[in-house]
């Protein structure tokens, strides 16, 4: 049998101690930068809410140019109703979903540590 050659052998120590100091590093740094679970949370929601309005003013401009156009150009009576129909759904669904982020802003600190002291 062949005995392995030391001068690799130092190198993969070295390498594994650095590694291990690396980890240990980031070990005891982390409670530094720790955030609580709910903070995290908090600024997720905030960033999906962010792009939820941001994606569903974009679609209701456009389902809202399209039923306007259908209403303007159709000879149909029943697809102008149809038309101002959707477009009065349109319209009410994206004050919703924009009025909803107010409404939390508003109740958060209502109910802020999960204590709810009245108004």
């Amino acid at each position: 049998m062949t005995k392995p050659k030391k001068k690799g052998r130092w190198l993969a120590t070295a390498y594994w101690s650095l590694v291990g100091a690396g980890v240990a590093v980031m070990v005891s740094l982390q409670p530094v930068f720790a955030d609580t679970i709910w903070t995290r949370f908090s600024t997720i929601m905030k960033d999906v809410y962010g792009q939820l309005v941001t994606i569903s003013t974009i679609v209701a401009v456009t389902a809202a140019a399209i039923a306007l156009l259908v209403r303007m150009i159709s000879r149909n009576q029943r697809s102008v109703d149809e038309a101002t129909s959707w477009l009065k759904r349109i319209v009410i669904t994206w004050i919703v979903l924009n009025s909803l982020g107010f409404i939390v802003t508003y109740l958060q600190p209502l109910i802020a540590g999960g204590n709810y002291t009245g108004p």
